[in-house]
Formats: structure tokens, C-alpha cells, sequence
């Protein structure tokens, strides 16, 4: 079989096209690095937490808690400010029975970065 120069030239350019075509490559998946609430609120097996959600309007946050769980959870709500001179502020821990709710507010001066809920569970004293 005899190469031209017309079937060489296709040969060429078919080659060059299958090289620049970019193709589908397994590559391992990157995790976003996890927030502080993910980080804060990762719990050990057997343990129970309240479910918590967080609202922020303006310079006021709150954490609306409730607790499903037969367990008693202590939960407290931090906020981080914006400003560097803004005081960060930490609400009082609140114990929050099976099946009860609580409300937590905290504010900033000015603007508020970042908003998380800390989950300890209740500790039982020996004398009771």
C-alpha cells in the first residue's frame, strides 16, 4: 500500500485532532474546608444535639433551638463581628430539656462575619 501526500496529511491531522481533544479524567474530590459551625457542632456517636438554625438581620443574630431528643443539650450562641475593634460576644449557655426550645440573641456593633451554635450535652452528677 502506497502513502500519499493527501492521506499522510489526514493521517497527520486526525492525530493532532485526538491530542488536543481534552477527555473526561477521574481526579479525587476537594472538600471545601468546613465552616466553624460544621466543625463545632461535629458530635460523637450516641450523642444527641438540638437542631438550630441562625438568622443574622443587620447587627443581631439569633439561634432558634429546639430539642427533640429524650436528652438534655447546653447550647450557646457565638458571633464573630466584622470590625476588628467590634467586641465578639459569646451568649450565656442554655440547657434545653427534651422537646424544649429556646431563642438566643447576641449582636455586633456594626456588622456581623460569622454566626455558630456550640452543642455540649448535659452532665450528670453523680448525686443525683
Amino acid at each position: 500500500m502506497r502513502t500519499t501526500w493527501c492521506s499522510a496529511s489526514v493521517l497527520v491531522s486526525l492525530t493532532a485532532l485526538l491530542w488536543a481533544t481534552p477527555t473526561a479524567v477521574s481526579q479525587p474530590r476537594i472538600e471545601e474546608p468546613k465552616s466553624r459551625s460544621q466543625s463545632q457542632s461535629q458530635s460523637q456517636p450516641g450523642t444527641f444535639e438540638a437542631d438550630c438554625r441562625t438568622v443574622v438581620e443587620g447587627s443581631r443574630a439569633t439561634a432558634y433551638c429546639h430539642n427533640p431528643y429524650p436528652e438534655t443539650d447546653r447550647v450557646q450562641l457565638h458571633v464573630e463581628c466584622e470590625r476588628w475593634w467590634d467586641v465578639d460576644a459569646d451568649s450565656a449557655p442554655v440547657s434545653i430539656g427534651p422537646a424544649g426550645y429556646a431563642e438566643l440573641t447576641e449582636r455586633c456593633w456594626k456588622e456581623i462575619r460569622e454566626v455558630w451554635v456550640s452543642h455540649r450535652p448535659q452532665q450528670v452528677s453523680a448525686g443525683t
